[in-house]
């Protein structure tokens, strides 16, 4: 089960963490995800990691602006947002998956499990 939680209204410029509780069975998948969308948007991969932290994947445009990171023997995850604009402002979802080759895919159809997701609001 994943349950995400931290979202909210900020201001450009400020910084917002999200977390996703992971437990059960989605704990075992090699890969956890953030996504985000926009409606009428399809959802885009935020940011990505690996079960042993040795890999991550970061969308470009929040490159050097969010972090990606998991505690607990992967009992959380966490997306810190820094310096967020008014296009970062979308619903965001963790998500599971099996990745492939010690990567993590990108792409929102390899992941098996979401959470129901917390909205962002950046104005």
């Amino acid at each position: 089960q994943l349950v995400e939680s931290g979202g909210g209204s900020v201001q450009a410029g400020e910084s917002l963490r999200v977390s996703c509780a992971v437990s059960g069975y989605t704990k075992n998948y090699k890969c956890m995800a953030w996504f985000r969308q926009v409606p009428g948007k399809e959802r885009e991969g935020v940011a990505a990691i690996y079960s042993d932290g040795s890999m991550t994947y970061f969308l470009d445009s929040v490159k050097g602006r969010f972090t990606i990171s998991q505690e607990n023997a992967r009992s959380s995850v966490h997306l810190q947002m820094n310096n967020l604009t008014p296009d970062d402002t979308a619903m965001y979802y963790c998500a599971a998956g099996a990745g492939g080759g010690g990567n993590c895919y990108k792409e929102h159809f390899h992941y098996n499990y979401w959470g129901q997701g917390t909205q962002v609001t950046v104005s």
